[in-house]
C-alpha cells in the first residue's frame, strides 16, 4: 500500500504590481516560519536570480526558479514537486504583477499558480488606499477563474484603524484579510535595477531577522498556514543527464561578490555531469587545476571592476586557459570580464582578462531586458537578457545562431565565439537541456 503524502502548506505570494513589497514580505515569512522549526522551501516565479539569493539567506536552503517560458510546464512541475515534497511549507514568490507575463499571461505568476494548483495570497500596497481596495481585490479574485485568491496581506499600513478599512473591504469581497505590515524604513532593502540590491554593506541578516520578529505581531501566520494546507506534491522520476565520457568532468564556476547570477538548477546539472569547483576572480590567484569547462556567470562586475582588474594573476590565468582552447561559457558579467576593458558608470576604465576583442561600458547606460530564445547547432535554449552595459561590437559571431524575443521577433543580441569561448549577454537556462553542456565539452581543440 502506498503512503499518502502528508499535508503541507503551500502558496504563492503575488501582488497587483511591482513595488508592492512582496519580496520583503516573503523574506520575513520565510524566516518567521523557519523560526517556528518548520522546513521551508522557497521558490521564485520568473527569471530573477537576485530574489533567490535573498530567499536562501532567509530560509537557509537554495531557492528554485519556476519559469514557464524558460522551461516546459512538465519541468517546472517536476522541479516544484521534487523540492516542495519534503518541506513543511512551500513559499513561491511571484514576479511583477500577478498577471504580468512574457506575452499577456504567459509565464506569469498566475500561470504558475494555475499549473501547480497553488492558492494565491495577494500583497497590496495600501499606503494611499483604504476601502477603495475592495474593487481591486474583487478584480483580482474574479478576473481569471484558473486561480484561487484566498487571502490578502497589506503593506505600508499607517495604523490599526487604517487596517480596519482594509479588513472591511476584504470581508465584502470575500477575500480573507490575513494581516498587515506597518511602514518601517528600518526593514527596507534598497533596489538596484529591477531587483533588491545585493550590496555587501547592507545588513541583510539583521533586516530579515527584524522582519521575522515583526510579522507575527500583525500577520496571522497560523491562519495563513491553515487556509493554504493541502497534500504535498508527488515528484516524478527523472533520468539523470547522460555523461558523455567515462570520467567525471571538472567544472570551474566563478562565484563571489562580482559573479552571483546563477540558477540553482543549472548548477545541479553540472554537479550531475561532473565535479564543480567554485573560485573567485576577485581573490584567487588561478583557475582550479585540470578544468574541463570554465563558467563565468553574470553579476555586477562593474561594481567591483577595480578589484577584478587588480587581480592580474587571475586575469592572466583565465586568458591563458581560453587562449589554449579551454572550453569556456560566459554570460553577461562574464562576457564583460573577458573583454579588454570595463568602464564603470563614473567613467573609470579598468583592464579585464583581454580574451575577447571588445570593451564594455556603463556610461550612458540603457536597459536591455526581456525573454530570449537562442537557436544554433540544432539546439534551442531559453533564457533572458538583462543589462545596462553596452559593448563595442564583436565580429566573432557564432555561426548560425539566432536570438528572438518572447513574441518570436529577432533581436540584436548575439552569441559570440572565439576559439572555444562562447559568450553573450544572455542568461541561459539549460537545466532542461544538459545537451548544451555536453556540446560545450565537445568543442574541438582547434576550431
Amino acid at each position: 500500500m502506498s503512503l499518502m503524502p502528508l499535508p503541507s502548506s503551500r502558496f504563492l505570494i503575488a501582488a497587483p504590481s511591482s513595488g508592492s513589497g512582496k519580496t520583503t514580505l516573503t523574506l520575513g515569512l520565510l524566516r518567521a516560519l523557519r523560526n517556528r522549526g518548520l522546513t521551508v522551501q522557497p521558490f521564485k516565479c520568473g527569471p530573477d536570480y537576485l530574489d533567490t539569493l535573498h530567499h536562501g539567506t532567509a530560509a537557509g536552503v537554495p531557492s528554485l526558479n519556476l519559469d514557464t517560458f524558460m522551461a516546459s510546464e512538465a519541468h517546472v512541475a517536476e522541479t516544484y514537486a521534487r523540492y516542495a515534497a519534503p518541506a513543511d511549507v512551500a513559499v513561491v514568490e511571484g514576479v511583477m504583477g500577478l498577471f504580468d507575463g512574457a506575452d499577456r499571461m504567459r509565464a506569469s505568476s498566475a500561470a504558475v499558480a494555475e499549473l501547480l494548483d497553488l492558492p494565491v495570497v495577494l500583497v497590496v500596497n495600501a499606503k494611499a488606499m483604504a476601502y477603495s481596495v475592495a474593487p481591486l481585490l474583487f478584480g483580482f479574485k474574479n478576473f481569471y477563474p484558473g486561480i484561487r485568491l484566498v487571502g490578502a496581506i497589506f503593506n505600508f499600513v499607517n495604523s490599526a484603524s487604517h487596517y480596519q478599512f482594509l479588513r472591511d473591504a476584504c470581508q465584502d469581497v470575500g477575500v480573507e484579510a490575513l494581516g498587515y505590515l506597518p511602514y518601517n524604513p528600518q526593514v527596507a532593502i534598497p533596489s538596484r535595477h529591477l531587483g533588491l540590491s545585493i550590496d555587501a554593506g547592507i545588513q541583510y541578516e539583521a533586516i530579515i531577522g527584524q522582519l521575522a520578529d515583526m510579522l507575527p505581531q500583525t500577520v496571522d501566520l497560523d491562519r495563513l498556514l491553515e487556509i493554504t494546507r493541502g497534500a504535498a506534491p508527488v515528484p516524478a522520476a527523472v533520468p539523470a543527464p547522460v555523461v558523455p565520457t567515462d570520467r567525471p568532468r571538472r567544472f570551474a564556476v566563478a562565484r563571489d561578490a562580482a559573479f552571483t547570477f546563477t540558477y540553482h538548477q543549472n548548477l545541479q546539472v553540472l554537479a550531475q555531469l561532473g565535479e564543480v569547483t567554485y573560485f573567485s576572480p576577485l581573490t584567487d590567484a588561478a583557475l582550479p587545476p585540470a578544468t574541463d569547462l570554465l563558467y563565468l556567470p553574470g553579476g555586477y562586475p562593474e561594481l567591483l571592476a577595480e578589484g577584478l582588474s587588480r587581480n592580474a594573476a587571475m586575469r592572466a590565468s583565465v586568458a591563458a586557459y581560453c587562449q589554449r582552447g579551454g572550453a569556456t561559457y560566459a554570460e553577461c558579467g562574464g562576457l564583460m570580464y573577458l573583454g579588454q576593458t570595463l568602464t564603470d558608470a563614473q567613467g573609470r576604465t579598468f583592464p579585464m582578462a583581454g580574451v575577447l576583442p571588445c570593451t564594455t561600458s556603463l556610461e550612458n547606460s540603457k536597459l536591455t531586458l526581456g525573454y530570449r530564445t537562442a537557436q544554433w547547432n540544432g539546439m534551442t535554449l531559453q533564457g533572458h537578457e538583462f543589462h545596462y552595459s553596452h559593448l563595442t561590437e564583436l565580429k566573432e559571431v557564432l555561426s548560425g545562431a539566432r536570438v528572438t524575443n518572447a513574441k518570436g521577433v529577432e533581436v540584436p543580441a548575439k552569441v559570440y565565439r572565439q576559439h572555444n569561448t562562447i559568450a553573450s549577454y544572455l542568461h541561459l537556462y539549460w537545466a532542461e537541456n544538459p545537451a548544451f553542456i555536453n556540446w560545450l565539452l565537445s568543442l574541438p581543440a582547434n576550431p
